[in-house]
């Protein structure tokens, strides 16, 4: 019997094939620019931003505002065609972090989306792909980014185990993204004090809003817990803050209205303990 280390995730269905054009696209790209140059470029950056004190548990739900054009299940969503100036609005808003969606086949990001917002905000910037491999996680250093997204159900355990650790030897923090109880355990597994719970089953791309609530309680405590889709509204915000989430990500509602007032109401609806309920300014 095969142990977890051991296994293969189940990679199928649209995971399979975004994972996949992903790593063909970095193969591309490290034809262009080595490896060795890519390293010597992440190593030359100027420190990462502190990730998790920025999201860190407080009286207030803390966002994470994502940068994105389209993806697989909606399609076309914003042209958005200065990423630094969504960026700037987000920051502006009161977000903590900033996604940015790098994959460009089916979500129309770039590397070079990444590279603009990090030079025009000073909070923390996650690059949200498809990364399998550490030439990804270099060149995402290299850009800028602060923080790196590792989905569990995409990587065995040994390559979740290496990139986890390669991630945070370059600085930066890690999200660690699941979707099953199966996939928070091996994110406790490795140590992993960013958690987020996606509601949007990748494989499927199905949406199930209540998933957070039923696996944030296998997130060992001190791990900063981060309720990821289904958010179009701030019904939706107060809902995973009532389930414990310190952090959501969001990017559809943002990126299709008014990014500031929007981030208001949102900020507004998680502006409550969940512990107890009471209300913080």
């Amino acid at each position: 019997m095969s142990t977890r280390a051991e296994r293969a995730p189940a990679r199928r269905g649209l995971l399979a094939e975004l994972t996949a054009g992903a790593l063909e696209d970095a193969a591309h790209r490290e034809q262009v620019r080595s490896l060795t140059d890519v390293e010597a470029a992440a190593v030359a950056r100027p420190p990462a931003r502190d990730a998790l004190a920025a999201l860190a548990p407080s009286g207030h739900v803390k966002i994470i505002a994502e940068v994105k054009r389209a993806s697989p299940s909606r399609g076309d969503l914003a042209a958005i065609p200065d990423p630094a100036l969504q960026a700037r609005r987000y920051q502006d808003g009161g977000a903590s972090v900033v996604s940015v969606l790098t994959e460009g086949r089916r979500f129309k990001g770039s590397l070079a989306d990444l590279e603009s917002v990090r030079a025009a905000v000073d909070i923390p910037v996650l690059r949200k792909d498809f990364i399998a491999t550490e030439y990804q996680v270099l060149e995402a250093r290299a850009a800028g980014a602060d923080l790196v997204l590792l989905i569990v159900a995409a990587l065995d355990q040994a390559t979740l185990e290496r990139l986890h650790a390669l991630t945070l030897d370059l600085g930066m923090t890690p999200l660690v993204e699941a979707h099953s109880a199966d996939e928070v355990d091996r994110a406790s597994e490795i140590g992993a004090r960013l958690v987020g719970v996606n509601a949007r089953d990748l494989s499927t791309f199905e949406l199930d809003s209540d998933l957070f609530g039923r696996l944030v309680g296998r997130v060992p405590d001190g791990v900063v817990k981060v309720a990821e889709s289904a958010v179009l509204a701030p019904a939706d915000v107060a809902h995973y803050r009532r389930a414990g989430a310190d952090a959501v990500l969001i990017g559809e509602a943002l990126v299709t209205g008014d990014p500031v007032a929007t981030l208001g109401t949102f900020l507004e609806a998680g502006a409550f303990d969940p512990r107890d309920g009471r209300r913080h300014p």
